[in-house]
């Protein structure tokens, strides 16, 4: 049994990035399972610092994005929503070119809190960064969580 409370529809969950940080960084979300989100960003100059090598903060966005929308996902939207807490990152290896793919996996979907961890790997799918990012889960109408 999967931990999606939404419709896990690809074109949906993409048109939530329009107008946004995310689409300006390319980030799309490319695959979904039954406890995992899966999103790429391009290595190329919107991502870059100036080294030419792909800015820690980049990676950031994509682990922040893959983990907030993942956490939307396993939500009511009617009566709750996932908002950042901390976020942290470490990263172990540099990309100049191509393409990174993150995937966001639940460490813990509690009452009121969720922690998610992103690894982002290279096209040769060796981990470029891992991050953890907790999330708060809070009611839309001012109730108590679930």
């Amino acid at each position: 049994m999967g931990i999606w409370q939404q419709d896990t529809d690809l074109a949906r969950i993409n048109a939530w990035s329009a107008n946004t940080l995310m689409e300006v960084l390319g980030i799309r979300i490319t695959g979904i399972g039954e406890d995992w989100l899966r999103g790429s960003m391009p290595v190329d100059h919107r991502t870059h610092q100036p080294y030419g090598l792909l800015h820690g903060g980049a990676s950031v966005a994509l682990a922040e994005t893959l983990g907030s929308m993942a956490a939307m996902l396993t939500l009511d939207p009617a009566r709750f929503r996932a908002v950042g807490l901390e976020i942290n990152a470490n990263h172990v290896r540099g990309v100049r070119e191509g393409t990174v793919a993150g995937t966001a996996k639940a460490l813990h979907l509690g009452r009121s809190t969720q922690v998610w961890e992103i690894r982002i790997e290279d096209e040769r799918q060796k981990l470029v960064c891992v991050s953890r990012l907790t999330m708060a889960v809070v009611p839309v109408d001012g109730t108590a969580p679930h």
